[in-house]
């Protein structure tokens, strides 16, 4: 028999877990970049909009969900923030499709993008000739940030969370020795202490984590 007032219930119940999982897992998935984002909205809409309406599900067993889906983002978010493995396979990261006006065909292959879809993302950014593009890179939310020749270079974080980015190391054509030599000349000692550092024009811009 529906019940109203069961609807209502789980309604309110859904919506406060939605309003805590939110603050507690940040604002990312109001405005998704990455995967997780995205499969968060899914799941939590779907268990939502999936319990409502099924007087079979208990209010009980309704929130018993909830708070298992719950921990599970918590804990796939620590764990990508704390450890650059797990990090890297749930986000992935920026993709170089095109270099000096050259189409990089394995990094669109690994990006899973067709001739199709780039020629689309192209013309959507303006880019109607590849020899006009000193770089184009696919972000990790599947948009193209793409850098035209004569245009200045783009910033990537080369340590982010207190990991360093190997990726956008080798991007800048240097190494881990190089990097570590850097900071201590900036009085860093200790990686994991910089909450973000960026290089650009031969120079660093250093975030590091609060210590009070």
């Amino acid at each position: 028999m529906f019940v109203y007032s069961d609807v209502f219930i789980k309604l309110l119940v859904g919506f406060v877990f939605m309003t805590l999982l939110i603050n507690f897992s940040g604002k990312g998935n109001l405005a998704p970049t990455s995967a997780i984002d995205q499969v968060q909205n899914y799941v939590l809409g779907g268990i939502v909009g999936g319990v409502i309406y099924n007087s079979a599900v208990t209010l009980i067993q309704f929130v018993i969900v909830l708070l298992i889906w719950s921990l599970l983002i918590l804990v796939t978010r620590y764990l990508k923030i704390h450890v650059r493995a797990i990090g890297k396979f749930i986000d992935g990261g920026p993709i170089t499709v095109i270099r000096n006006g050259q189409l990089l065909v394995h990094n669109c292959l690994k990006a899973n993008l067709s001739a199709k879809e780039i020629d689309f993302k192209l013309r959507t950014a303006g880019v109607y000739q590849i020899n006009d593009v000193k770089r184009a890179i696919v972000e990790q939310n599947g948009s193209l940030t793409v850098l035209r020749q004569g245009d200045g270079s783009i910033r990537y974080p080369v340590i982010v969370d207190g990991q360093i980015d190997y990726d956008v190391l080798e991007l800048m054509s240097h190494d881990e020795a190089w990097l570590l030599a850097q900071l201590k000349q900036h009085g860093v000692e200790n990686i994991r202490d910089v909450y973000m550092a960026k290089y650009e024009n031969h120079q660093f811009e250093i975030t590091r984590y609060e210590t009070d």
